[in-house]
C-alpha cells in the first residue's frame, strides 16, 4: 500500500499542473468545475504563481496583505487518477477508500518524515464546513523541498465521493500571528452544494 500511495502522489500531481499550463488562464476555473469546487479567495489576498516541487504540485497560490500567510491549493479530480497497482492477490483500490491514506502520506511528505499531528473531521463537521464527504487537517514544520520560507504549515484535505480530492496548505511562521486571518480563510475552497441532495454518510465517510 505504501508503494501505491507514492505512485498516486507522483502521477496525479504533475498531471493537473501540466494541464493548466497547456490550457491557459481559464484552466483553473475548468478544474474547479470538474472537481465540483467553489473558490472563495480571502479579501485582499494577492495571487502568486502556481508551482511544482517534489512534495506537492499546486495550481493556485495566494498571499495575505501583510505577507504573513500563504495559501497553496491543489485540486485532484478522481477521474484523472491513475492507479498503478501490481498486487496479484487483490483488486485495485477504490479511490474513495484510499483518500485517508493519501492524506497521511502527504502530511508525512510535507513534514519531511517528522511527526505531523492530524485529525479527521467528524462527518457532520466535514459536511457543514466544506460540503465534503471526508475532511482532515494536519499541522507540520515545513521542509526545504516544499519551496517555502515559512516555518510552519496547516494541511486541510477534503474529499467528495466519486468526484475529487482537494488540498489547501496554509503556510506561516507563527500561528498566533495569523490565527484570525487563517480562520477567516478556512473556506477558501469548499465543495459546491448538491441541489436537493440529502447526505447520509456511509461507513467509509469517517475513515
Amino acid at each position: 500500500m505504501k508503494k501505491l500511495i507514492s505512485i498516486l502522489l507522483l502521477l496525479v500531481s504533475p498531471l493537473v499542473v501540466a494541464d493548466q499550463a497547456a490550457q491557459g488562464d481559464d484552466s483553473f476555473e475548468r478544474l474547479l468545475a470538474e472537481a465540483e469546487l467553489l473558490f472563495n479567495p480571502p479579501q485582499g489576498f494577492e495571487d502568486l504563481p502556481a508551482g511544482r516541487n517534489p512534495v506537492l504540485d499546486y495550481e493556485r497560490a495566494l498571499r495575505s496583505p501583510d505577507g504573513n500567510l500563504e495559501i497553496r491549493i491543489a485540486v485532484r479530480p478522481l477521474k484523472r487518477l491513475r492507479i498503478d497497482y501490481d498486487d496479484p492477490h487483490g483488486a485495485v483500490p477504490n479511490p474513495n477508500h484510499i483518500f485517508p491514506l493519501v492524506f497521511e502520506s502527504l502530511a508525512t511528505r510535507l513534514s519531511g518524515g517528522s511527526h505531523a499531528p492530524s485529525n479527521a473531521y467528524p462527518p457532520d463537521r466535514a459536511r457543514d464546513k466544506f460540503n465534503a464527504d471526508w475532511a482532515a487537517a494536519a499541522v507540520f514544520d515545513t521542509v526545504d523541498e516544499f519551496a517555502t520560507e515559512r516555518k510552519q504549515g496547516l494541511l486541510v484535505a477534503i474529499h467528495r465521493n466519486k468526484v475529487s480530492d482537494a488540498y489547501v496548505v496554509f503556510l506561516f511562521d507563527d500561528y498566533a500571528t495569523v490565527k484570525e486571518t487563517l480562520n477567516a480563510a478556512m473556506k477558501t475552497l469548499v465543495f459546491a452544494p448538491i441541489p436537493g441532495a440529502t447526505h447520509e454518510p456511509s461507513k467509509t465517510d469517517a475513515s
